[in-house]
């Protein structure tokens, strides 16, 4: 069924933690709006599956592997499946992750 998603309004922050909502979740994958209170991360780990992340509002740090992004609204990365990740909140922010399964998974 279609439905339209404000997410300027969901999720809405929560000081001091992660606020998920999955947005469309199949056998392909699913795409899930995260926000992160400021100070928020998730921390280091790993996905047998590539990933999509896309800023929509406030800044976030992307560790992936050793290195560092600093990402702000409107940017975008990738996150290689299998390799080490993770996601520190700079300041309040949002983002869209999109996990993608390979038909081999």
């Amino acid at each position: 069924m279609a439905e339209i998603t404000d997410l300027k309004k969901i999720p809405e922050y929560q000081e001091k933690s992660i606020i998920s909502r999955i947005l469309l979740k199949n056998s392909g994958g699913n795409v899930t709006c995260f926000a992160f209170g400021e100070g928020e991360s998730l921390s280091e780990h790993t996905t047998p599956y590539d990933a999509f992340i896309l800023i929509l509002e406030g800044n976030a740090e992307i560790k992936i592997a050793d290195e560092i992004f600093h990402l702000k609204e409107y940017e975008t990365i990738i996150l290689p499946a299998n390799i080490p990740h993770a996601v520190k909140a700079i300041s309040n922010f949002k983002m869209i992750l999109a996990m993608i399964k390979s038909k081999s998974q």
